[in-house]
């Protein structure tokens, strides 16, 4: 082999090489920016559905009507004061 043909076959190993390292960081920030998003979308610390947390403040809503004797008109008022109280204790 003439020297010319070892010194572009050794060029392209070393792109190659860079391209491939490349990949591996773009791959590990990816990663890392999914892990990072995936946290930040949770609603709290703690590990509860969106459904349980519903249940949560249906169940606080029910209690804040009971306590008024379900007397209608105050409903909405019910909901978001639970709402409120939920997330807070959920540290939201």
């Amino acid at each position: 082999m003439s020297p010319t043909i070892k010194k572009k076959s050794a060029a392209k190993k070393t792109v190659k090489k860079k391209v491939a390292k490349k990949k591996v960081a773009t791959t590990k920030k990816k990663a890392v920016a999914k892990k990072a998003k995936k946290n930040s979308e949770k609603s709290s610390s703690l590990d509860i559905t969106s459904e349980e947390r519903w249940k949560m403040i249906a169940v606080t809503a029910y209690h804040k009507a009971e306590k008024r004797g379900f007397i209608p008109g105050d409903e909405l008022r019910d909901w978001a004061e639970s709402e409120k109280e939920i997330d807070k204790l959920l540290g939201g």
